[in-house]
């Protein structure tokens, strides 16, 4: 049996299996990563940290890309700025 950790997005607890990475948990609580300028949803397309479209705020730091940051127990995850 593999270990989760448990984090926060948008203030709901996420379970995601150990090594996993941000936008797991945030794929997993649903929602849009972030919103364009226009309002329009944005979610991740290459998943490898090239194109920064998933890019959210974690422990207060803005900007990070979900898809390249391991998930850790108790991060607070805001996919809105």
């Amino acid at each position: 049996m593999s270990s989760r950790v448990c984090l926060s997005v948008n203030a709901t607890p996420v379970h995601v299996p150990e090594g996993a990475t941000v936008a797991v948990a945030i794929a997993l609580a649903g929602g849009a990563f972030r919103t364009s300028r226009g309002g329009e949803p944005r979610a991740p397309l290459c998943g490898m940290g090239v194109c920064f479209e998933c890019r959210v705020r974690i422990d207060g730091i803005a900007q990070l890309r979900a898809c390249m940051t391991p998930a850790r127990e108790g991060m607070q995850v805001r996919t809105d700025g």
